[in-house]
C-alpha cells in the first residue's frame, strides 16, 4: 500500500498544499495513493501520539510512505533516523517529493537520510537562535513583547507621574489603586513592569 502522509503543526496552517503536491506526484509517477494520513500536530509530540506512529506499526513489506519533505516526518535527526530504521526493518520505503528521495534499504538511502536530517536540525537550531537574538534585541530596545497591553495598563501609563509622586510620599498601593481607579493587583503588575 502507498500511504500519503501530510502534517502541519497548527490549525492556522493548511494541509491543502501538501495534499496537492502529493496528488500531482502520484499522477506524474502513475501511482495510486491507498490511504491518506492527515494530522495537525507538532512533530515535537512523541511518535506514539501521532498517527504516523500507528502507520509505522501497520506497515507491511513493500509499503511506501510518501511525504512532501522529510521534515514532515520528524523534527530532529534521531527521530527521522528512527522512522527510517522502522521502515527499513519492514522492507518498506519512504519517498519525499521536494528532495526526490527514495529511501529504502540501500546504504545511499541511509546516508542521504542522515545528511538531510542533520542539515534540517542545524537549520532549525539556527532559526531558533536568530529568533531568540531578535527578541532579545527588541526587548533591549524597550519594545513590548507578548500580548498587547489592555485598557487598564494604558490608563495607568497616562497617570504614571502621579503614581510615582504618591509612592514617593509613602502612600500605600491600595490607596493609590483607589485613587487611579484600578485594582491593587493591576497596579502591582503595572509597577513591576514599569520600575523607574
Amino acid at each position: 500500500m502507498i500511504y500519503a502522509y501530510i502534517r502541519v503543526s497548527t490549525e492556522q496552517q493548511n494541509l491543502t498544499n501538501q495534499q496537492h503536491e502529493i496528488e500531482l506526484f502520484a499522477i506524474r509517477n502513475n501511482i495510486t495513493i491507498g490511504r491518506w494520513v492527515e494530522e495537525v500536530i507538532s512533530s515535537r509530540r512523541p511518535l506514539q501520539e501521532r498517527q504516523l506512529g500507528q502507520i509505522l506499526k501497520k506497515l507491511r513489506r513493500g509499503d511506501i510512505i510518501v511525504a512532501t519533505e522529510i521534515s514532515r516526518l520528524g523534527r530532529n535527526l534521531l527521530e527521522v533516523m528512527g522512522i527510517l530504521q522502522k521502515t527499513l526493518e519492514k522492507k518498506c520505503q519512504i519517498w519525499t517529493i521536494k528532495e526526490n528521495y527514495r529511501l529504502g534499504a540501500d546504504i545511499q538511502s541511509k546516508i542521504l537520510a542522515f545528511a538531510f536530517g542533520l542539515a534540517s536540525e542545524i537549520e532549525r537550531q539556527l532559526i531558533s537562535e536568530r529568533t531568540r537574538n531578535s527578541l532579545q534585541r527588541l526587548k533591549n530596545e524597550g519594545k513590548h513583547l507578548g500580548r498587547p497591553y489592555g485598557k487598564s495598563y494604558k490608563k495607568l501609563k497616562r497617570v504614571h507621574g502621579k503614581i510615582n509622586r504618591l509612592l514617593k510620599m509613602k502612600v500605600s498601593k491600595a490607596e493609590i489603586a483607589r485613587e487611579v481607579g484600578c485594582s491593587w493587583v493591576t497596579l502591582h503588575r503595572y509597577l513591576q513592569r514599569n520600575r523607574d
